[in-house]
C-alpha cells in the first residue's frame, strides 16, 4: 500500500507548475503563514510557507524551507513571480522583518497588511491582560477606537495624540504600544485603502487546522523529499476538493473547487487532476 501511495504522489504533477501552466484569474490579495513540519535530519520542525488567493481560496504556491528567514521568502516571492500571481497586497502576522525585503525585491508595488487578531494578542500579552486588569481599560478603548471604529487614516494621529494625553501620559508600556501603532500604521492599514482586503489571517488558520489534523497522524517526515512529496499531494488535493460550508461573501463558492476558480478561461481541466478526483471519490 505504501508504495502505492508513493508511486501516486509521484505521478502527480509539481502545484507550481500547475499553477504556471493552467492558471490566471487570482484576485491579488494573498493571505500567507508558515506551517512548521517534523522532518528527520533538523533538530527543529522546519516551515511550509504558502499563500492562499483571498477571494478564490486558491494556493497557487506553497514551499518548504529549511528556516523562516530572508531567503525562504525570497524564494516564495520567486515562484510567485514565476507563475505571473498579480500580487498586490499580502496578509501576514508580524515576520515583516524576514518577508519585506524579498516582497520589495519582487514585488515592489506589493503592499503588507499584518493581522490584527495577531497584532491585538501581541497587546494584551505586554499588557497582561489575561492575569491583571490593570491596563484593561485602556487596552478595550483601544480595540474599539482604532481597530473596531477607526475609518480614516486622516484623524489617526490626533486619535493617538488623544490616548498619549489622556490615558497613557504617565505609562512607558501605553506610551510604546501607542508609538508602535504609528510606526506601523501603513502596514496596520491598509485594508481601508484595498476593496475585500481582510485585516486577519482567519482563512489560512482554517486551511491550517486541518493541515494539522493530518499531520498529527503522520507524526513526522522521514525525509525532505518525502515530506515535499507529500505536501504537494496535499496542495493538490486541496485545490481539487470541493468546498461546503462557506458563508456570507463566500457562500458562492460552495460545491465548487478552488483550482476550478482559477483555471484560464477555456482551458479544460488537467486529465491528471481529473484522475485524481475521481479516485479521492472511490
Amino acid at each position: 500500500m505504501h508504495k502505492r501511495i508513493k508511486k501516486e504522489m509521484n505521478n502527480l504533477p509539481d502545484n507550481t507548475w500547475l499553477t504556471l501552466k493552467y492558471c490566471n484569474r487570482f484576485c491579488g490579495i494573498l493571505v500567507i503563514d508558515g506551517k512548521f513540519i517534523k522532518v528527520r535530519g533538523f533538530k527543529k520542525k522546519i516551515p511550509f510557507i504558502y499563500g492562499i488567493d483571498y477571494l478564490t481560496h486558491d494556493i497557487p504556491v506553497g514551499v518548504l524551507v529549511p528556516s523562516e528567514n530572508s531567503e525562504a521568502f525570497r524564494k516564495f516571492f520567486r515562484l510567485l513571480k514565476t507563475v505571473n500571481y498579480p500580487l498586490k497586497v499580502v496578509i501576514c502576522d508580524d515576520v515583516i522583518s524576514s518577508l519585506k525585503p524579498a516582497l520589495n525585491y519582487y514585488y515592489p508595488k506589493a503592499k503588507i497588511q499584518l493581522c490584527h487578531t495577531h497584532y491585538l494578542e501581541n497587546i494584551r500579552q505586554k499588557l497582561d491582560i489575561r492575569t491583571s486588569q490593570y491596563h484593561a481599560r485602556f487596552f478595550d478603548d483601544l480595540k474599539k477606537r482604532l481597530f473596531d471604529e477607526h475609518k480614516e487614516a486622516e484623524k489617526l494621529s490626533a486619535v493617538l495624540r488623544r490616548f498619549i494625553i489622556g490615558s497613557a501620559r504617565k505609562d512607558i508600556i501605553r506610551q510604546e504600544i501607542i508609538m508602535d501603532i504609528w510606526k506601523r500604521r501603513e502596514n496596520l492599514f491598509t485594508y481601508k485603502k484595498l476593496p475585500y482586503c481582510p485585516n486577519d489571517t482567519n482563512l489560512i488558520e482554517l486551511f491550517n487546522s486541518h493541515l494539522n489534523a493530518r499531520l498529527r497522524s503522520i507524526k513526522g517526515f522521514k525525509s525532505f523529499e518525502s515530506a515535499q512529496r507529500w505536501l504537494n499531494a496535499y496542495l493538490i488535493r486541496r485545490r481539487t476538493r470541493p468546498f461546503a460550508g462557506c458563508e456570507g461573501k463566500f457562500a458562492k463558492l460552495n460545491h465548487k473547487f478552488s483550482l476550478e476558480m482559477t483555471i484560464k478561461k477555456q482551458a479544460s481541466m488537467p486529465d491528471i487532476i481529473e484522475k485524481y478526483q475521481l479516485k479521492m471519490k472511490q
